[in-house]
């Protein structure tokens, strides 16, 4: 029997063919303006991400939600996808669907890759909504370069994280500790399914992110450039979250000219997750405005 594409319980899985390897978008509704979901990093997927939020915005629009290489669906992957490859995946995405413009949500990782699109790419973004984005933070010394060790090190960026996570109760603990900061709905299922990535692949930071960090400074730095984005942009941000402050999520929305930014009280990174109903709210609003 051949099993199931990943995350086709949300609706039908496209496969783009690259020359590392292929790309998997899944895609629902038929109706309404186009939505690009950018999922974040490590364990990570489409159906991690989003699972909440696909049927909720496919009453309305036309839902593409990427896996990025490495990632969910679209693995194996043959290549380095470092942050100019990641973005080229999203002109990929576009281009195999003929849409000119599209409205990008993005999480963590993804919210980095989103800010990064619409400065680069403005005219292929008409609406932006950025969850805890990657992309604006920076690191006291000494910590950078022990992450910048971590992040060439691959027994300490992969090694270590597959084996320790190969226990369902690590990938718990990770989820409780670093994910959330209170009371989910669904924690069982998400663990089972960050559980099960695990074991089939192994556990990892991204290339995203061990590229992003260069040994004095970030390599990725969208803070300068926030004052060029242009199309209208929502950010979300839990207040309790331990890898994205709120505080720098909030300077990086007052950089963006007439951003909106909503504090989730007492969510965590994935507030999307935690806090589903409120924030699929805020962002099918938002995209609706």
């Amino acid at each position: 029997m051949t099993a199931a594409p990943f995350g086709s319980d949300l609706g039908d899985v496209v496969r783009i063919p690259q020359p590392e390897g292929s790309l998997q978008v899944i895609t629902r509704g038929e109706h309404g303006s186009p939505v690009l979901l950018l999922s974040g990093a490590g364990n990570d997927s489409a159906s991690l991400s989003w699972r909440r939020l696909i049927p909720v915005l496919a009453e309305s629009h036309r839902v593409l939600a990427l896996d990025w290489p490495k990632q969910g669906g679209s693995i194996p992957w043959d290549g380095t996808a470092d942050h100019q490859r990641m973005l080229r995946c999203i002109d990929t995405v576009l281009e195999r669907f003929a849409m000119d413009a599209v409205d990008h949500v993005g999480l963590s990782q993804g919210g980095a890759l989103a800010l990064a699109y619409a400065i680069e790419r403005p005219e292929r973004v008409s609406r932006l909504v950025a969850l805890a984005p990657a992309g604006i933070l920076s690191f006291p010394p000494v910590v950078h370069q022990l992450l910048w060790v971590t992040a060439r090190c691959r027994l300490l960026n992969r090694t270590l994280p597959s084996l320790v996570f190969r226990s369902c109760a690590a990938c718990a603990w990770f989820a409780r500790t670093s994910l959330f900061a209170g009371p989910v709905d669904d924690l069982e299922d998400i663990v089972d399914e960050f559980h099960a990535d695990v074991l089939a692949h192994g556990s990892a930071s991204s290339d995203w992110q061990n590229a992003s960090i260069g040994f004095r400074r970030m390599t990725v730095d969208l803070r300068p450039d926030l004052h060029r984005i242009k199309c209208p942009t929502l950010i979300i941000q839990g207040s309790k979250d331990v890898a994205v402050p709120p505080k720098t999520t909030r300077a990086a929305a007052d950089a963006i000219p007439g951003a909106r930014f909503e504090l989730i009280a007492g969510a965590g990174h994935w507030s999307n997750r935690q806090c589903p109903d409120r924030v699929n709210a805020l962002i099918t609003d938002f995209l609706a405005d």
